[in-house]
């Protein structure tokens, strides 16, 4: 039997039993806000409760609401801490399905169960995400694999689960602003993330690109593999929390960060497809020091206006044109109209300009320190006093390259990592000078 609710109504009540909890714990904590003896104390406590209470239903439905959970993680500031530090663990700490459910798909997808197929099979997953969960393995020529399996239904919940995310989410924004180009944008990545198939394709383009260098990357079995089942080779190595709690020395959160970041800029400077699903789960430090990437259902090529718009970001802030900065909000649909017409975008401009300083600024020495706590206290404030949160602004395709660029800073600064910086730098105006040469 599957411990999946699969239908539209099931889903329902689960979005809807956790809408109300998160609205009654916080109705009644500001209610008997003026007995609390410690109201940060107390605060924080809310946090964290509701944030449990709130991964705890999300597990049951996994999928679709789980990779909104997944998002929500990403964004640090946009969130209390106490939310987010819960919520990360969407990525690889949610509870697996049963054994004999998993053994079935397995028979359903590749003709046979696991024991049939591999030498060993741990019926125990070793990681459970979203949309799947993994089982290492040792195949018959002995080589160690990790095996995905997609929940049953997946695939099915997205509309049902978008439809009802959407029909929530216009109550929350200002009214007649135009959501549906974004929730358009999730709904194209999500299809493809549960297309195993597609994702293997990743997988070999990828390795192709890294081989060889600090950073490793599964292979793909595609024999053993379907649209939801994914047989890869494994990776041995420690996520971020685990890593951390090794208490490792400032050399090794160095060269873990630095990996990261060079990682990151090496995807930019090639121009081509981006892992976009920048978060704790899908990176590792392995035994040999370098970093291990998973994950490869989320990848991105974007659009060649926005990419470059979204380079000349950099340059622009970095020199402090505040011409230039309109005129490039406005190609990315940050603004819409002159901020010097409308004092609702005036407000709006200066926060995106004074947040866009902010995140400019480790471009501007040779070397930074992303565990500095008054950077981090500087990136986070801007997040939690934003001039208004309710009307979604800028290109949908914002919502990869932040997710992508935000959970970078959000690694780094988890890592407390000190970076070189400065080639980086050099790489976006390298590009942007071949672009204005073009």
């Amino acid at each position: 039997m599957s411990d999946f609710p699969s239908s539209k109504y099931e889903r329902g009540k689960i979005f809807a039993k956790t809408g109300l909890k998160v609205g009654s714990n916080y109705a009644k904590h500001y209610l008997g806000r003026p007995f609390h003896q410690n109201p940060e104390n107390s605060k924080s406590e809310l946090h964290q409760n509701t944030a449990r209470e709130v991964f705890s239903e999300f597990t049951k439905l996994r999928g679709t609401a789980l990779k909104i959970a997944q998002a929500l993680s990403m964004d640090q500031g946009f969130l209390p801490d106490e939310f987010a530090e819960v919520m990360t663990q969407a990525q690889y700490r949610v509870p697996p399905i049963n054994k004999a459910l998993a053994r079935s798909i397995i028979k359903k997808e590749l003709g046979k169960y696991p024991e049939q197929i591999f030498k060993t099979f741990s019926a125990e997953a070793m990681a459970a995400a979203s949309i799947g969960q993994v089982h290492k393995a040792v195949m018959k020529d002995g080589r160690s694999v990790a095996v995905k399996i997609q929940y049953p239904g997946v695939r099915e919940t997205i509309e049902s689960d978008l439809a009802i995310a959407r029909s929530l989410f216009k109550q929350l924004v200002k009214r007649g602003s135009d959501i549906d180009s974004y929730f358009d944008e999730v709904r194209e990545t999500l299809i493809k993330e549960t297309n195993y198939l597609m994702e293997g394709e990743q997988i070999n383009k990828f390795h192709q690109r890294f081989a060889g260098d600090e950073v490793v990357t599964p292979e793909w079995i595609p024999g053993f593999s379907t649209e939801r089942v994914l047989t890869m080779t494994f990776i041995e190595g420690q996520h971020l929390s685990e890593f951390l709690e090794g208490s490792p020395g400032q050399e090794k959160r160095d060269r873990y960060g630095q990996l990261l970041w060079d990682f990151f800029h090496r995807q930019v400077e090639e121009n081509d497809e981006i892992h976009a699903d920048t978060h704790p789960g899908n990176f590792l430090i392995t035994p040999d020091d370098k970093l291990g990437v998973l994950d490869f259902g989320c990848v991105k090529k974007f659009p060649e206006k926005f990419f470059i718009n979204y380079l000349k970001l950099l340059p622009t802030h970095l020199n402090k044109d505040e011409d230039a900065i309109i005129k490039l909000y406005k190609e990315l649909e940050v603004l819409k109209e002159d901020p010097s017409e409308s004092e609702n975008e005036r407000l709006y401009f200066e926060f995106c300009r004074d947040y866009g300083y902010t995140f400019a600024i480790p471009y501007s020495v040779g070397q930074f320190d992303f565990g500095d706590p008054g950077y981090i206290d500087l990136i986070r404030s801007y997040s939690r006093n934003a001039p208004f949160s309710n009307e979604p602004r800028g290109s949908k395709h914002f919502i990869y390259s932040t997710r992508v660029h935000l959970g970078l800073y959000h690694l780094l600064m988890k890592l407390e990592a000190r970076v070189k910086t400065g080639e980086s730098r050099k790489i976006v105006e390298n590009l942007l000078l071949k672009e204005n040469l073009n």
